[in-house]
């Protein structure tokens, strides 16, 4: 999993690294990505890669001897007026600059990206025939080179509805949320959109695109069920953590063959949903006319 580190590399080289992979000009204007803290000239010899940068991963770092987190999620995604460590990200700040441990960010510059999350989460699916499921608009930072929000592809062959969620759920690192799907169970599903995260603003690209189904994140119910009264496409929902978690390995993969580093991948469930308890009812219940 790892490679031996080199210690010539620094906290520059690693951020110059993922910033020619992941330009920060790709990101949203909101989105705040990049070097949250650390020195530049500071050695890395170990990264751990993240989804969230909470206190679990950051007591996962500590004890892996990282000298480097790179997270997707931003820490520091709103304004702030104080890192007191009396604040749990205030906390999470002091601690890694005590331990010398720097944080880079990657959030919506490395979902346009080609390859990107979205491209990570198709490969669990194995989909062929791969494309942005919303391009970068042609003149923008991110336009062109296949690049965009989400992708469609094509399954190896064509599944029911009720088998894709029984293959999502397999594909998917595990997590009490697991997966749950709308939409005829015996539905043929030949070309699927994916999402990494929350990705109900893409529904009505989905529908456009005229794909059997789409996997992603966080959907809610009145934007899902209109959607689908609509005649949408299938929908499969997965918790947030478990459609990003794929792009970590490709990360890892990146930052040990570009950079020689030891890179750890986490695996600590950081979905906020801990527990799920089905209710007595059937698994599988008739789509509604």
């Amino acid at each position: 999993m790892s490679t031996t580190g080199s210690p010539a590399v620094r906290v520059a080289d690693v951020v110059a690294a993922l910033d020619r992979r992941y330009p920060p000009a790709w990101a949203e204007q909101w989105d705040r990505v990049g070097l949250v803290l650390g020195e530049p000239s500071g050695p890395v010899r170990r990264v751990l890669c993240v989804v969230d940068c909470v206190p679990e991963t950051v007591a996962e770092a500590l004890d892996a001897g990282a000298d480097m987190i790179v997270a997707h999620h931003p820490l520091l995604l709103r304004g702030v007026s104080s890192v007191a460590a009396t604040t749990y990200k205030g906390r999470i700040i002091h601690q890694l600059i005590k331990s010398d441990v720097a944080l880079y960010v990657a959030h919506t510059n490395a979902d346009v990206a080609n390859p990107g999350v979205s491209d990570a989460l198709a490969a669990r699916l194995g989909l062929r025939d791969l494309r942005p499921l919303h391009p970068a608009a042609p003149g923008s930072p991110a336009g062109g080179g296949g690049r965009g929000a989400g992708r469609i592809g094509r399954l190896p062959e064509p599944l029911t509805l009720a088998a894709l969620t029984a293959l999502a759920a397999r594909a998917l690192p595990p997590t009490a949320w697991g997966v749950r799907a709308a939409g005829d169970p015996d539905r043929v599903i030949e070309t699927v959109a994916v999402s990494g995260g929350a990705g109900d603003s893409f529904l009505a690209a989905a529908a456009d695109a005229g794909v059997d189904a789409f996997l992603t994140a966080d959907l809610r119910h009145h934007p899902a069920s209109e959607h689908l009264a609509g005649g949408g496409p299938a929908l499969l929902d997965a918790a947030h953590w478990a459609t990003e978690r794929p792009w970590l390995d490709e990360l890892a993969a990146h930052l040990r063959d570009t950079l020689g580093l030891q890179t750890v991948v986490s695996d600590l469930d950081t979905d906020p949903w801990t527990l799920h308890a089905p209710s007595d009812v059937p698994t599988v219940k008739e789509p509604r006319p």
